[in-house]
């Protein structure tokens, strides 16, 4: 996929198309609302395929996150559509991109979590339906706050179960019914195929 053929509004509305119907709507993340609604949700794109580049772009993103006030920006989604497409590349470089933001200083402040169009659980078949709690539109690197997510966790105290009840809500939704949310990347409305 050639990174120019999609434009960054529409990996941004695609994305956000995603974070409302399917981690707010089934509320695979029962923190996610609270922060989208208050526009606390940064959302951000890399439309190259230079990693070189998107680890700098990851840790100028962190570093932002950092620098600003919780109350306007608690959490960056980066989203990479032109790049990382194969999931096992991408979970590589995930580890790379965790090391390098405990060496920028990152550790104990920021966490960085990972979701992909083909992601996959270890020990799981490519088609379960527990691998979409999981799978975006494209390649996103989420970058929380430590503090935002310990307050999260505190206040929601089966936090712990988050995991397995989403396996369930996704086995009782079915494959029709991930697909009927239309929670995929859409096609560029420039007249592209």
């Amino acid at each position: 996929m050639n990174a120019a053929a999609i434009d960054p509004d529409l990996a941004v509305a695609d994305t956000r198309r995603w974070l409302e119907r399917a981690v707010i709507g089934l509320n695979l993340c029962p923190f996610a609302k609270a922060v989208h609604v208050k526009g606390q949700v940064h959302h951000a794109v890399f439309d190259g395929d230079d990693l070189d580049a998107l680890m700098a772009r990851l840790l100028a993103e962190a570093q932002a996150l950092v620098d600003t006030d919780p109350a306007e920006r608690d959490t960056t989604l980066l989203v990479v559509p032109g790049a990382l497409h194969d999931f096992l590349d991408f979970n590589d470089w995930v580890s790379r991109a965790e090391k390098r933001l405990r060496r920028a200083g990152h550790e104990g402040v920021l966490q960085l979590a990972s979701f992909h169009p083909q992601f996959q659980f270890s020990g799981t078949e490519v088609d379960d339906i527990g691998n979409a709690t999981n799978r975006s539109p494209y390649p996103t690197l989420h970058l929380l706050r430590e503090d935002s997510v310990a307050r999260a966790v505190e206040a929601f105290p089966e936090a712990a179960d988050i995991f397995e009840r989403n396996i369930d809500r996704l086995e009782a939704l079915g494959a029709d019914g991930w697909r009927a949310l239309d929670v995929g990347p859409h096609p560029a409305k420039n007249g592209s195929p």
